[in-house]
């Protein structure tokens, strides 16, 4: 992948699909939600990139093994169980309300009885998603575009992850925020979170925030802020981050947002998208944990394929 081109976005061209995409992934997440056990900062909800797109991985329901995958390569979504054959249906322009009647009727004879909060997450003016008629739009070349965007840093942050010997997360999709993220530990509590984050128990943002992070992450843009941009931050902030030295020069401080933020476009059009990537991870997180005082020393080399890190 890393020999491959990485792919144009545009936010205008592609809002309306992915505000109707945000809200299909939402539906897929809270049926893996409603399945799965309780995981230190919400690790139990996301989905994860795959060949063909994004997917829930294992969910073990009472009637055996449960996948579903959103299929961006064929345009499909897939429900896999270790009891039944196979089900699936097309995506392709639909309401809310329509792919939610559609899912709920596939796992229904699969036989995967379910019942998820209707009530969409961090969107704006919510509408519950048996009534949302509204949002409609599938657009099957933005998506891919979004997607294969999804995969080139998906691999970027992993490679990243692998430079820390702490605690880290895996690299996984949040569907509520609709972005890409890693998170490194200090291994230290932090203070108690504020709460506040619209479509958020605060319970959550509390459970999620508990230890001292260095957050990054992709997410592809809103009204707000219309462009796909990285984006780094910590919690808690500490003296003088904001006023760092990141790198490339193309990064900003983003100071309504608590964060760092490097346009999606500035990595593409680099050289070497990669090593601009990852410029910009490193000198995020090395600012977080110098200013915030980390063991330096959960820091090592980069993964080596085959090789085991030396000691």
């Amino acid at each position: 992948m890393g020999a491959q081109p990485w792919p144009s976005l545009s936010y205008p061209e592609w809002r309306a699909t992915g505000a109707t995409f945000q809200l299909w992934t939402q539906i897929v997440g809270k049926v893996r939600l409603a399945f799965t056990p309780w995981l230190n900062h919400g690790w139990q909800v996301p989905l994860y990139l795959n060949a063909h797109g994004l997917g829930t991985s294992a969910i073990h329901t009472p009637r055996g093994v449960l996948e579903i995958d959103f299929d961006l390569v064929e345009h499909q979504l897939v429900i896999r169980s270790s009891e039944v054959p196979d089900r699936r249906f097309a995506l392709q322009p639909m309401s809310v309300a329509a792919f939610y009647r559609r899912l709920m009727a596939e796992l229904a004879a699969a036989q995967i009885d379910v019942r998820i909060n209707v009530m969409p997450n961090e969107v704006a003016d919510p509408v519950a998603f048996p009534d949302d008629e509204l949002h409609a739009l599938y657009d099957p070349v933005a998506i891919t575009a979004f997607w294969r965007a999804l995969v080139q840093a998906d691999r970027v942050f992993r490679l990243f992850r692998t430079a820390f010997l702490g605690k880290s997360s895996p690299v996984h999709f949040f569907w509520g925020s609709f972005d890409l993220a890693v998170t490194r530990f200090s291994g230290r509590p932090a203070p108690l979170h504020p709460g506040g984050v619209p479509g958020l128990p605060d319970a959550v943002t509390r459970e999620a925030y508990s230890h001292e992070v260095s957050s990054a992450g992709f997410w592809p843009g809103n009204d707000a802020y219309p462009q796909a941009a990285f984006y780094s931050y910590a919690y808690p902030a500490p003296p003088g981050f904001a006023d760092s030295k990141v790198e490339p020069a193309e990064a900003v401080w983003a100071a309504d947002l608590g964060e760092w933020l490097l346009p999606y476009a500035a990595v593409q059009a680099a050289p070497d998208p990669d090593a601009a990537l990852l410029r910009f991870l490193e000198t995020t997180y090395r600012a977080a944990a110098e200013l915030g005082g980390w063991d330096r020393n959960l820091d090592c080399a980069l993964g080596v394929p085959g090789r085991p890190r030396p000691l």
